[in-house]
């Protein structure tokens, strides 16, 4: 059954000339995406970026929009993809939080996009068999830390992480730069087949998307947005790596780089990160446990699980147990950020909070924001 919601999500983001921010702007203003189709002209002007050529732009295409909309929603529950628009509960946390992320997502697989700990792993195509042992005792290390490993499912680095993932027992997630029905390169399809029952392929990119050299920078930032830190194992100094480095620098995030001989090509690049303090050195996990601070935080649930109970879902409406949920993984959160991860609109949620203020569960910090007591 063709789900109409769906239907007005594909159509949004492929709508001219509205991008990923302008289409957050109409579905945070309109309600919907649906909603965004049948407004007034009158209502769509009073958005922010948007004017009369946009406007026409929409009532042109809308029907041709809707209508290929239609078809891929279609193909999409044939060939077993999800559709994950940037509201969906099911869309990476992680990546709502980028300026430039995309909106929409084709996903095939079982991997939770939200697990607690997850690791990107990006390298050089032309792997050495230092930068081949290394990746896997990398991936061998993180097993007893439950973590998720995300690469770009590439010849090098990228493949022998996810190999090293399955034989592993993690999941790993492979960000492709083609449609969801194109795994490139097709020597790969038999890694990304296995990966689908434990992990899974993403991609931004709808059906029939051939793997464009333009497409591989853009998948390089869902790389690096998803994860909590970025390892690059080799690299050479002007290479596709290093711009996923950069853009996670750029986001904020964790990036870490394995130190090589500098007599190699591909250990010039993790020397330079590490020099240029861009990086931080990874010469074991426990460097990694330690700047993400999961020492800390597995100390810390363990004492809270010794000494406080869990909720009583009966205490607490359908509403209030989505915002707990999130708050027991986060302990503080921005209002906005809760209203996406709860699913709660920000008309309704400012109520919630308060009945859980009132019930001593939740308490209000400066700047909306909400931390778990």
């Amino acid at each position: 059954m063709v789900e109409e919601h769906s239907i007005y999500e594909i159509a949004i983001t492929r709508m001219p000339g509205v991008g990923a921010q302008l289409t957050r702007q109409l579905v945070s203003y309109c309600g919907s995406p649906k909603a965004i189709f049948e407004a007034s002209p009158g209502k769509l002007l009073k958005i922010s970026g948007v004017g009369p050529k946009l406007i026409q732009n929409i009532q042109q295409h809308a029907k041709a929009s809707l209508v290929q909309a239609e078809e891929w929603v279609k193909r999409a529950e044939a060939e077993d993809v999800k559709l994950l628009f940037y509201t969906s509960a099911k869309f990476p946390d992680r990546l709502k939080q980028i300026p430039d992320a995309p909106t929409l997502l084709y996903f095939r697989g079982n991997a939770n996009l939200n697990q607690r700990r997850i690791i990107s792993m990006v390298g050089t195509r032309q792997i050495s068999s230092y930068g081949q042992t290394v990746t896997e005792r990398i991936v061998d290390d993180l097993k007893p830390y439950n973590v998720m490993i995300v690469s770009g499912l590439a010849y090098g680095v990228d493949v022998v992480a996810h190999r090293a993932a399955l034989q592993a027992g993690l999941p790993t997630i492979g960000v492709m730069a083609s449609g969801p029905d194109i795994v490139y390169p097709a020597v790969h399809r038999k890694y990304a087949e296995r990966m689908l029952s434990n992990g899974g392929l993403l991609t931004e990119n709808p059906f029939g998307t051939k793997p464009d050299a333009p497409r591989f920078p853009a998948r390089n930032r869902i790389i690096a947005g998803m994860s909590d830190c970025t390892i690059v194992v080799e690299a050479a100094m002007k290479s596709g790596t290093l711009i996923t480095a950069d853009i996670a620098h750029s986001y904020d995030k964790e990036v870490m780089a394995v130190p090589g001989n500098i007599t190699s090509s591909v250990s010039e690049g993790t020397n330079y990160l590490i020099k240029s303090l861009k990086a931080v050195a990874y010469t074991s996990v426990q460097d990694l446990v330690e700047l993400l601070n999961w020492d800390l935080e597995d100390e810390a649930a363990q004492k809270k699980k010794a000494s406080s109970p869990a909720f009583d879902p009966t205490e607490f409406n359908e509403e209030e147990l989505k915002v707990l949920q999130v708050l027991q993984q986060s302990r503080e959160e921005h209002m906005d950020n809760l209203s996406w991860k709860a699913q709660v609109p920000v008309s309704l949620l400012a109520s919630v909070l308060l009945g859980l203020e009132f019930k001593g569960i939740v308490k209000a910090m400066p700047g909306k924001r909400f931390v778990l007591l």
